[in-house]
């Protein structure tokens, strides 16, 4: 520092003089400027290194960021493997694997509480997948085992879309096959929105539906759960009872069903009227479902994601599935009977083909002073709103019925579940050995069959088979041989169509030979005879005289 101050001060007020030192100057700035090159090319260098690093880093960076994105991916598919989900679409969004993560999708600290109150605690797979789709309002197909939570998997997504309640009339529509069904869909609906202000509204009665929900109304409501024949009661009305334009989503439930013959115009009205809202999304849901009616959603939906849990038409893996031999249409009481007596854990579902098995089961049963009670269709709604209340508070500990309880319902406590007949076909057997063994937990499944029931059983051992359920390779071939021995005409009905043949052909032979009787009278020069070996009428030209 202080030899840089003495130069400083002996050079103070010092000038130069540029024209008597122009060559020293000259010189001087070429050195400068070869100083300055020199200096340039050493910072170019230097750039030009520092640039390749950052590029290197760039790139590493990149490299590292497309190697997260696919160590990221194979997890997600090693994780829809062990959940053995089948997803087909376009742009499929991550599954949501915590109902914490809701929270980044809009989910409201209101109703995360809701989810843990209910008792939920982790994601199922049809939840983890189905969540996702329909907030980012994807149309959707989803095909997944009774029990596997399909019900929460379409709730949560609308009361997130769905936010907070609007004067603009209902923005979602939960279409069920049965009251029963739209009843629990309602209930468990009314546990997740509580605290939230939307309004969920079940249709229990036509005429204070047309008060409520007409021209009239304020529209203060905006999800409506019911069955599709009573929405178009409403919907029929001159003029509509209900006003469904701004309809956001439409979600059928047990959808296979719906779309069978009868419920399928219902919903053809339904569709029509929902033409009018723009922005309407339809999600489906079901157990089972066949490729046919899968073409058609895929026809007729827009961006449509399909979703399978599982593997299509399948049984839970939870419950332990048995057949039981009983020989006749009696040994079914007695079967039943020695079952109750061996101590089965209560409550019991039994299933039978009819109301009038139904009664009569429940006249054994009574008599025997078995604590039982049945439903059908014949009953009440407010009778069968009472029966079904009382089994679930454990009142009932026997309840007989038909396929009116076979889809959706659900009763967490019911430990076994009895087929006192056969069902027809796989479709009914999946959906109702799915009221047991639900949310997880193990269930029980009885099948009993006859000798006359035979022929329907092997639908039955392939959905056990396809479920993992152990099926002695007999009843398989017993199944093949009744199905093979009711095609196989016997040996009498073999003669009897022989003979029936005969006739017939002796009596074509008299007609003919009449026939050549009237045409010889009138025509000399045709002639027509029976050929008896070729069994075939030849006319030959001939001169014939009567």
């Amino acid at each position: 520092m202080q030899n840089s101050d003495s130069f400083r001060r002996l050079i103070t007020g010092v000038r130069f003089d540029c024209d008597k030192f122009k060559r020293d100057s000259q010189l001087f700035q070429i050195n400068k400027r070869e100083e300055c090159e020199n200096s340039s090319d050493e910072n170019l260098n230097d750039c030009e290194q520092m640039t390749g690093e950052k590029s290197v880093k760039k790139a590493s960076k990149k490299m590292s960021k497309a190697k997260l994105r696919n160590i990221e991916t194979e997890r997600i598919n090693r994780l829809r493997r062990m959940n053995r989900v089948t997803i087909k679409g376009e742009d499929i969004p991550k599954p949501i694997e915590s109902f914490a993560a809701l929270e980044k999708y809009g989910a409201s600290e209101t109703l995360l509480e809701n989810i843990e109150k209910v008792g939920y605690k982790q994601p199922t797979p049809v939840q983890m997948e189905a969540m996702p789709l329909m907030i980012q309002k994807r149309e959707l197909i989803c095909c997944a085992p009774t029990g596997s939570g399909k019900t929460l998997a379409f709730l949560i997504p609308l009361v997130i879309q769905l936010r907070k309640p609007e004067k603009c009339g209902f923005r979602a529509i939960i279409l069920a096959p049965t009251r029963e069904l739209a009843k629990q869909i309602h209930r468990e609906c009314l546990l997740l929105v509580d605290g939230i202000g939307l309004r969920v509204h079940l249709i229990k009665n036509v005429h204070i539906a047309k008060k409520k929900f007409g021209t009239n109304s304020k529209l203060k409501f905006d999800i409506l759960v019911t069955t599709p024949k009573r929405l178009v009661y409403l919907l029929q009305e001159e003029p509509p009872a209900i006003n469904i334009q701004n309809i956001e989503w439409l979600v059928i439930d047990e959808c296979d069903k719906l779309f069978e013959t009868g419920f399928r115009e219902q919903l053809s009205v339904i569709y029509k009227a929902c033409e009018n809202s723009t922005s309407v999304c339809r999600a489906l849901f079901s157990a089972t479902f066949d490729k046919e009616l899968e073409t058609w959603f895929q026809l007729h939906l827009d961006n449509v994601v399909t979703l399978i849990i599982g593997g299509k038409n399948r049984a839970a893996d939870s419950v332990e599935q048995k057949l039981l031999f009983v020989g006749s249409e009696e040994g079914k009481t007695m079967a039943l009977k020695d079952l109750i007596a061996s101590g089965l854990e209560t409550p019991v579902l039994i299933f039978v083909a009819n109301i009038g098995k139904a009664k009569k089961l429940f006249k054994d049963l009574t008599f025997s002073g078995i604590s039982s009670d049945v439903i059908h269709s014949e009953r009440t709604q407010e009778e069968r709103d009472d029966i079904v209340r009382r089994f679930r508070a454990g009142k009932i500990w026997f309840l007989i019925c038909t396929e009116l309880m076979g889809r959706g319902i659900d009763f967490k406590g019911v430990n076994i579940l009895i087929n006192y007949d056969l069902p027809k076909s796989a479709t009914a057997y999946i959906h109702r050995i799915g009221r047991t063994g639900r949310a997880g937990r193990e269930g029980k499944a009885i099948t009993f069959f006859t000798e006359n029931e035979i022929k329907y059983i092997r639908s039955v051992v392939n959905v056990m088979r396809r479920s993992g359920s152990e099926v002695p390779q007999y009843l398989l071939e017993m199944a093949s041989a009744k199905r093979k021995l009711l095609r196989k005409p016997n040996k009498s009905n073999k003669d009897s169509k022989k003979m029936k043949k005969q006739r017939n052909n002796s009596k074509n032979q008299k007609i003919k030979v009449n026939r050549l009787t009237k045409i010889s009278e009138l025509d000399l020069n045709l002639g027509i005879f029976i050929d008896d070996e070729n069994n075939f009428i030849h006319k030959i030209a001939f001169c014939f005289i009567i």
